[in-house]
């Protein structure tokens, strides 16, 4: 009888009806943010295009009339975007790093940059653990101001399965002085007595994001332009032994810990051994020119999307709880950076 009494459009068999959250409108958000950040980039070229992605995405997130897309239907796809996305163009900028070049330098110089990656690294990583800054934010801002800004967050983010308001919170405040820098290193190159060799690799060994070195060095002309370039993709190169190290604690910490497939997690991530196998291949020479400029560009807009993705997670009330320590951990990492990068240059220049 209870059958009987069953309204006719229900199936007696048990049935759950879930809808499977769509990429596609938050992908398509993300596409729209890259292109406003594009064009942000050709009216005002100081500023770098992943910066400008990643304050839309932080805009995006509070504006009253597309803050609930960013935060229900459209955050699969924003998601996906910081992550995935993020992982193609770190591959892709390998591509951008000759491995012969970086030799070219010269030994003192790699030295150099070796010692103020280390410095930077482990200084902000104490200072953040001092501070009491939450999750796993030292560890995403350290890697941030050592190696190469947003990018490094993303690939360290990703081994180390950071909350994603962490890592937002870190891009944020890493972009932010990375922009700021390219306003106030020009103004010091004199007052510090440096020339223009001297005051390129100042800046590649000290500002984080590519686009950042590119936009503060050209203030000293194209010799300063060329040298910072140089001593950036050196930095660039210390990623994957960076992320590597970093899988490698985690591993041996969580000794034991099975990733939800049953698997342990690898060693050395896949998006690292692309990268990787991406500067080798560019090290061959058998890249047409053509071709790295076309990775170039996907790079660029991978990246961009991605940042869009990230910056769209940063919740500015939650932000606002810890941003008097944040931005004390900024200010000191900026010092550390920017000093041990100086006497570095003293010694080898």
């Amino acid at each position: 009888m209870a059958l009987l009494n069953r309204p006719q459009n229900q199936s007696t068999a048990p049935h759950v009806s879930r809808e499977t959250p769509t990429s596609w409108p938050g992908l398509g958000l993300a596409a729209g943010g890259v292109l406003l950040a594009w064009c942000v980039h050709r009216l005002v070229p100081a500023v770098p295009m992943l910066t400008a992605s990643v304050v839309l995405g932080i805009a995006a997130a509070h504006l009253p009339r597309i803050q609930n897309l960013v935060r229900g239907a459209a955050r699969p796809g924003l998601s996906l975007a910081g992550r995935r996305l993020m992982r193609i163009g770190i591959v892709l900028l390998g591509l951008s790093l000759g491995l012969d070049e970086v030799v070219g330098l010269g030994w003192a110089t790699v030295a150099m940059v070796f010692a103020v990656v280390a410095a930077t690294f482990l200084g902000t990583l104490w200072l953040g653990r001092r501070l009491g800054l939450r999750g796993d934010q030292p560890l995403l801002i350290a890697t941030g101001y050592s190696i190469c800004g947003a990018s490094a967050i993303g690939a360290v983010s990703e081994v180390s399965g950071s909350d994603e308001e962490d890592v937002a919170a870190s891009v944020a405040l890493v972009t932010l002085c990375g922009t700021l820098a390219i306003a106030v290193l020009p103004l010091l190159q004199d007052p510090l007595g440096l020339t223009d060799l001297g005051f390129g690799r100042w800046v590649g060994a000290s500002v984080h994001d590519v686009g950042q070195v590119v936009a503060t060095a050209q203030t000293a002309g194209p010799a300063a332009l060329g040298e910072a370039v140089l001593v950036k993709l050196m930095r660039v190169a210390l990623l994957a032994p960076l992320v590597a190290a970093v899988a490698f604690a985690l591993r041996a910490r969580r000794r034991g810990v099975r990733t939800a497939s049953g698997r342990r997690p690898a060693p050395v991530p896949l998006f690292v051994a692309g990268f990787l196998a991406a500067a080798a291949l560019r090290t061959t020479g058998l890249v047409p020119d053509l071709a790295l400029d076309w990775a170039h560009t996907a790079q660029e807009l991978l990246l961009a999307a991605a940042l869009f993705g990230l910056g769209s997670a940063v919740h500015l009330p939650s932000l606002a709880r810890t941003g008097g320590r944040a931005a004390l951990l900024g200010l000191g990492a900026w010092v550390v950076v920017a000093g041990a990068s100086y006497a570095g240059v003293l010694l080898t220049v």
